[in-house]
């Protein structure tokens, strides 16, 4: 398939930004390279593409990304239609769709194809869309070349720095123990530190402060993916309440919301957070 074909492809899946790496050029853990080789033997080259969500700073008590269709679903289509597409023209090679679910290091891959720029936050920006995009990627036997020219840096303000309420960001090290997006999804009782944190905090699912106190992402662009932002089957949904929730088993929950991110946890941490906002 010429290159021309392949940007089209990607193109008309909604791809804001793509680009490829070279799998050699990875610098993953043994278990991920073993992983790789497991889904695709002769792993040798990445596809990687930025796909844009933000629909507006709509307010509401779930993070941004949360409140469309679930980009594992939507990003994982998208690019199957690419992958299929690519199956066709070489049919001997393997093609691995994965979106935020794959042995691969989504961001370090983006760095390599020159996808975009790598916030401190640990984002990547792309331009017109910011840092408001999932990452996807397809793993292939096909040999890709990596880009002439990796992805910059970001301008380095530490405006994210400064801004992240549980200083997860310091010292150039993210901490998971402090940032507020992963406390929110933490199952159980949480330290008093943890718990203080978000008791504190206007979500209940996510944590978007450093993306909104970002340069880059100042007067992002509207997604045109439907899926991601209500215009299509699924409707938006910025918050949850706690009637919404109630009474809702771990089946139900999953039956009504099944097809959002935040699915995946269950209701009892909704509750919790819910109940830590009264």
């Amino acid at each position: 398939m010429e290159r021309e074909q392949l940007d089209e492809l990607l193109r008309q899946s909604g791809a804001a930004d793509w680009g490829s790496c070279a799998f050699a050029e990875l610098s993953l853990s043994e278990e991920a390279k073993s992983a790789c080789e497991t889904a695709c033997p002769g792993a040798a080259g990445v596809l990687v593409a930025a796909f844009p969500y933000f629909a507006g700073d709509v307010p509401g008590n779930l993070s941004l990304y949360a409140r469309g269709e679930d980009y594992h679903r939507c990003v994982t289509r998208r690019l199957t239609v690419v992958a299929e597409a690519l199956q066709s023209a070489h049919p001997q090679r393997r093609f691995v769709v994965g979106a935020d679910n794959s042995p691969l290091d989504e961001r370090q891959c983006a760095r390599l194809a020159g996808v975009g720029v790598v916030g401190k936050h640990g984002l990547v920006m792309v331009e017109g869309y910011g840092s408001w995009v999932f990452l996807g990627t397809i793993l292939t036997d096909l040999p890709l070349p990596s880009a002439e020219q990796p992805s910059p840096d970001c301008m380095g303000c530490g405006a994210c720095v400064r801004a992240c309420p549980g200083g997860a960001l310091r010292e150039a090290v993210f901490d998971e123990d402090k940032c507020l997006s992963a406390l929110t999804q933490k199952k159980g009782q949480l330290p008093p530190e943890q718990e203080a944190l978000v008791r504190k905090h206007p979500l209940i699912w996510g944590c978007d402060i450093c993306q909104r106190v970002c340069p880059y992402n100042r007067g992002a662009k509207h997604s045109p993916l439907d899926d991601l932002t209500g215009q299509g089957r699924l409707p938006y949904l910025p918050s949850l309440t706690e009637a919404d929730i109630e009474g809702l088993t771990n089946k139900t929950f999953r039956a009504k919301y099944g097809e959002r991110a935040f699915a995946w946890r269950g209701p009892a941490v909704l509750r919790r957070n819910l109940s830590w906002k009264k």
